[in-house]
């Protein structure tokens, strides 16, 4: 592409029938417009970007997930991963829309009426150690060990200690994601189990559920959170685009 010239910034697919909301905007500096490049039964949701301009702003990122989870909460949508960019909008009915017409549809129908939502809890630090030393004797004589004792004269201790917390932790991290799961069945869920990012999550899960259900899903998390009270602070993220079951990549340019 020639530098200046404009690109087509591709968000995601969705059914032909859908409009973008008035003045939705996209990605960009200003924000594209937000249009629909259709073919047959489905249809991408585009905006126009200079070709030159990078991407990557914490405000492009921001842009591009608003609009697929807007758009998820009304209809199915296929999102396509940050930084899908094509020439032009009959490459993207063509090249993308076009040439994989029937995977795109088969996985619309498979989301029609479903959306993502990701679960995310944290252990109140001093609740979840309290209960790890209550439960390992071990761990509760190092604690002893090294209580009003120099950091330098401790090491070892402090050390061993740690690391018997860490491996605690995994396996409580373990059997609270396991009981999440058992008590979302119900819901017959898609689900991804997501890799912690912090040393204190105590559930990192991303489902895939039926809209109708969501109030099921908030009320079995409330009654978790009621059972874990002072002990794991759980958040719910959602509805969102199915970016852990079904994202995909734009043919490269």
């Amino acid at each position: 592409m020639t530098t200046g010239q404009a690109a087509v910034y591709v968000y995601g697919i969705v059914p032909a029938d859908v409009e973008p909301e008035p003045h939705a905007s996209g990605v960009g500096d200003p924000p594209g417009e937000v249009s629909v490049v259709r073919h047959g039964e489905i249809a991408a949701l585009v905006s126009t970007l200079a070709s030159d301009r990078p991407l990557g702003t914490p405000d492009d990122l921001t842009a591009h997930a608003e609009l697929l989870d807007g758009s998820a909460a009304v209809a199915p949508v296929l999102p396509l991963r940050f930084g899908a960019v094509m020439t032009d909008a009959e490459a993207v009915e063509n090249e993308l829309l076009g040439a994989n017409e029937d995977e795109f549809r088969s996985a619309l129908e498979q989301l029609e009426g479903r959306a993502q939502f990701v679960i995310r809890g944290r252990y109140v630090e001093d609740a979840i150690l309290r209960e790890l030393l209550d439960e390992n004797a071990e761990a509760a004589r190092l604690r002893d060990a090294i209580r009003d004792k120099p950091e330098d004269a401790t090491r070892n201790e402090r050390i061993a200690l740690g690391e018997l917390i860490n491996q605690a932790i995994e396996a409580k991290r373990a059997e609270d994601t396991r009981r999440v799961v058992t008590e979302l069945e119900a819901l017959d869920p898609l689900v991804n189990q997501r890799d912690p990012t912090d040393e204190e999550d105590a559930v990192h899960v991303a489902v895939l559920v039926e809209l109708a259900r969501q109030n099921e899903l908030e009320d079995t998390l409330r009654r978790l959170g009621e059972d874990w009270d002072g002990r794991v602070e759980l958040n719910l993220l959602g509805p969102m685009a199915a970016y852990d079951f079904v994202t995909k990549r734009a043919p490269e340019e």
